[in-house]
């Protein structure tokens, strides 16, 4: 990758590896844009959904989002509203919003990204998203399990259960959406031109690998 040239970096990582910390020390380093949050914000602005509710969209087959819907913002009874209250408490979620859509508009925004300028995008399937990106490094952070939980457990202040349960899920709600709409794992590691084992390792010392290699791949 030349760093003297327009780039893009992608960072794929697994829930408590701290992967986004990474990510966003990688981008200082650089001089470049982090996207992360952004991202996100963006799709809230564009679906009126929280973060919470985007990730478990991701998370499930393609249909799910009608029956989400339906339990989190029903359509009003008819008989049950009087005069201007009925438009007033309307249902603010379209029901014809689904994941391809949600899926459409992270492409729309990571490539408006990555137009712009050099970046590093943490998550959202960027590997994918930008696969025809020139100029791309893609990297998979990954950390043995018992860091992984160890950190959930300091950072969202749960138990050692509920850690682990959240890992499972989040694990298999974002390989499940990969596997819909790029047809491959997220953790092939065909998908990147860097997998990191953060195991033992401070978050800088991964960024100074990461630029080590960036540096000896130009």
């Amino acid at each position: 990758m030349q760093t003297q040239e327009k780039f893009v970096i992608t960072i794929s990582r697994e829930l408590g590896s701290g992967g986004r910390t990474i990510g966003r020390k990688l981008a200082g380093k650089l001089g470049v844009r982090y996207c992360d949050k952004l991202l996100v914000q963006s799709l809230v602005e564009k679906f009126n959904l929280t973060t919470y509710e985007i990730e478990k969209i991701k998370g499930q087959k393609k249909n799910w989002l009608s029956d989400f819907l339906d339990k989190v913002a029903p359509i009003p009874r008819a008989d049950l509203m009087i005069g201007p209250r009925a438009a007033a408490t309307e249902n603010p979620y379209p029901h014809h919003t689904t994941s391809d859509e949600l899926f459409a508009a992270e492409t729309e925004i990571l490539n408006a990204i990555a137009d712009e300028a050099s970046c590093v995008i943490a998550g959202r399937s960027g590997f994918f998203v930008l696969k025809d990106r020139p100029n791309k490094l893609d990297i998979l952070i990954r950390a043995p399990r018992e860091e992984r939980i160890a950190r959930v457990m300091r950072r969202q202040n749960v138990s050692q259960e509920e850690a682990a349960t959240l890992i499972d899920s989040v694990d298999a709600g974002r390989d499940n959406f990969v596997k819909h709409f790029a047809g491959v794992s997220r953790y092939d590691a065909r998908n990147y031109d860097l997998v990191l084992n953060v195991g033992g390792m401070s978050e800088d010392d991964a960024v100074e690998i990461i630029l080590d290699y960036i540096k000896h791949s130009a």
